[in-house]
């Protein structure tokens, strides 16, 4: 017989679990959350968005790449023997203070915290077992698996933990290395690679792909490879790793371009996977495909129309943004069958140096359905506020149908482009015209402005026929 019994039991505390939860126990459920690690907040605040974001900001700051425009006079000197310690000091404060905050929400709502590692004993019940061995059963109406995922670890890559590392083991770094190689041209590679460049670290990165970040607007994407070049970077794209041999001192990376790179530190970053390894979801009557995931239908729903997947567990597009919504909207459906389903169009951001961020249809995307558009596009150095800060290369782009003179997509690439997504978010959702933007008044001076000027572009176009 089950020890316990919850509405809802949760597992995993990641953003997409804490959201569920947290959902849940607002519409007056009793509700379990397990979490199997010793800490609160799972990869994205212990290992993965929050230490590497933290990590980035401190790049950024003691990097020349902020010491540009009016900020040049008041750069400060790095010091690269003492710059991890002083960076990773600072992000154990922040990992502290924001697990602090989590366990205070957590507590208010009444929630159970169960530490242990979950396995399923039947479709509506989980064994949990306890670090002291103590096995307990806890059955629940609504079980719902947030579980995350991890780095790719490939057999045939001699991982270690001083030289060839993975997304979660070079963040434990003690201090910088002189080279690094990069394995791998999508979002984690980036965003590493261009971390450490700045702070002068010799990079390399090598990738199968025509282009880095393959699936963003081709803009962006010269953009980025264009600025990453000026930062040293040296990008060897079409090419495989055939080999890795690590030494005392350094690591051989051979190609099929029958180059030998050397560098004091590898980082392997070819995807990750499902954590579903431990969760015995053969007794839940749950199979994973070929890949290693589980399918879900639109509502999230596994074959077991109780048991509900969200996060990065789900797959694409494994953002914590996303899964935070995942939390709320799924668990309102399985509670009440609200379709209060996402906003059909999100904020994607990279946060690479400089940052990328996007909401809506590519050029390529609409190229390929034969859409009628115009592209209005502006600098940064064009606005008061990009010559102050000195960003020469940020760009602000709008996609617009010619027709209905609606916004399709939006395209940043530049200081603050997190940020500034969330506006051509926002008028998507709304199915705003380009009149619009063009006719709001943004703050002066600001980056926002970018979009009035790209707006008043795309009118230009049009009134001349274009």
């Amino acid at each position: 017989m089950p020890n316990k019994y919850f509405d809802v039991l949760v597992v995993g505390s990641g953003p997409g679990g804490q959201s569920a939860a947290i959902t849940a126990a607002k519409l007056g459920k009793s509700v379990g959350l397990i979490e199997r690690k010793p800490y609160l907040g799972g990869v994205s605040l212990q290992t993965g968005t929050i230490p590497s974001k933290a990590l980035r900001e401190a790049a950024y700051l003691a990097s020349r790449f902020s010491a540009q425009g009016m900020r040049e006079d008041s750069a400060r000197q790095i010091i690269k023997e003492s710059f991890l310690v002083q960076t990773f000091t600072l992000k154990e404060r922040i990992i502290k203070q924001q697990e602090s905050a989590l366990l205070s929400r957590l507590l208010k709502h009444g929630i159970s915290i169960i530490p242990g590692e979950a396995c399923f004993e039947n479709s509506h019940t989980l064994a949990v077992k306890n670090r002291a061995g103590v096995t307990e059963y806890i059955k629940a109406e609504i079980i719902i698996l947030a579980t995350g995922s991890r780095p790719r670890r490939p057999g045939e890559i001699p991982f270690d933990k001083s030289r060839v590392l993975d997304s979660s083991s070079i963040l434990k770094l003690k201090k910088l290395p002189e080279r690094l190689i990069v394995i791998g041209g999508g979002v984690i590679a980036c965003e590493f690679a261009t971390l450490f460049a700045p702070l002068g670290v010799k990079v390399s990165i090598i990738d199968s792909h025509q282009q880095l970040l393959a699936y963003l607007d081709q803009d962006i994407i010269s953009n980025l490879t264009e600025q990453m070049q000026q930062m040293g970077i040296r990008v060897h794209l079409q090419t495989r790793v055939t080999s890795i041999t690590a030494t005392d001192d350094q690591v051989n990376v051979i190609t099929d371009q029958e180059q030998q790179l050397t560098a004091d530190v590898v980082l392997y970053a070819l995807g990750r996977q499902p954590n579903y390894d431990n969760l015995s979801i053969d007794r839940a009557n749950l199979v994973n495909d070929d890949n290693g995931w589980i399918p879900i239908n639109e509502h999230h729903q596994t074959s077991e129309k109780h048991i509900y997947i969200i996060g990065d567990l789900a797959g694409s597009p494994a953002l914590a943004s996303t899964a935070m919504h995942q939390g709320q909207w799924v668990t309102e459906f399985a509670l009440h069958n609200r379709l209060n389903t996402p906003n059909k169009v999100l904020p994607m951001a990279i946060y690479t140096i400089p940052e990328l961020s996007y909401a809506g249809e590519t050029e390529q995307q609409l190229q390929q359905r034969q859409a009628d558009y115009i592209v209005g596009k502006v600098s940064y150095s064009e606005t008061a506020r990009g010559m102050i800060i000195g960003d020469q290369q940020g760009l602000l782009k709008l996609l617009v149908e010619k027709s209905s003179r609606r916004l399709l997509g939006v395209h940043i690439i530049g200081e603050s482009a997190s940020e500034l997504v969330h506006v051509g978010q926002m008028a998507l959702n709304a199915s705003a015209t380009v009149d619009s933007l063009a006719r709001n008044v943004f703050n002066y001076p600001t980056l926002a402005e970018c979009y009035k000027t790209a707006a008043q572009n795309v009118i230009d176009q049009l009134e001349q026929g274009n």
